[in-house]
């Protein structure tokens, strides 16, 4: 009996996920206020970079649910030549926010964060409040315009300046579907508190 009380023991723990975190995305996509009662964490994340930075809620919960769905770990996929041979990822995107290596080591040399990690959501949006802080600095791009900070944040400032976006329809696009789902989250964000 005691041994099979270990291996229960042994089971619990190991389907708690023990080591790397919850990582999946979550339920309610669609619905802010479900999804943030369901990972409060988001919320607590979210607000504190509001506070730091001055970027909405709604507008970094647009912008995640764009790069990685909520999805703590999300990579770019495969490139293979030839079809088969797999030749690495797209980029070196990664995490919440989907931030590149480069601006990411930019982030963390600029605001001192060392220990900051791509797949926490504290520092996931903090990165995010910092990157679109420094767009409406650079470009005069509103905080609240879910749709321009978003072309910035894919192309890079220096590519939104020349125009990089404007002979990429689907990136037009993408960039409307950004916008309104900050409208939609902020009117929902607005009927939840």
């Amino acid at each position: 009996m005691n041994r099979l009380l270990k291996l229960a023991i042994v089971g619990l723990v190991a389907s708690c996920g023990g080591g790397g975190g919850n990582y999946s995305a979550p339920r309610n996509l669609d619905n802010a206020c479900l999804l943030v009662r369901e990972r409060p964490a988001y919320m607590n994340a979210m607000r504190a970079t509001e506070r730091r930075w001055g970027v909405p809620v709604h507008v970094q919960m647009a912008t995640i649910h764009q790069e990685s769905k909520f999805i703590g770990d999300a990579r770019t996929p495969h490139q293979y030549a030839l079809g088969v041979i797999p030749i690495g990822r797209q980029s070196s995107a990664f995490g919440y926010s989907q931030a590149l290596d480069g601006t990411w080591d930019e982030y963390v040399k600029e605001t001192g964060n060392r220990r900051a990690r791509r797949d926490n959501i504290r520092d996931a949006t903090d990165f995010m409040g910092w990157y679109m802080h420094g767009t409406t600095n650079r470009l005069g791009i509103s905080k609240w315009d879910a749709g321009g900070q978003y072309l910035a944040y894919h192309e890079g400032r220096s590519g939104f300046a020349r125009g990089s976006h404007m002979n990429k329809p689907w990136l037009l696009r993408v960039a409307g579907n950004v916008s309104q789902r900050s409208a939609m989250y902020q009117a929902q964000l607005t009927n939840c508190r």
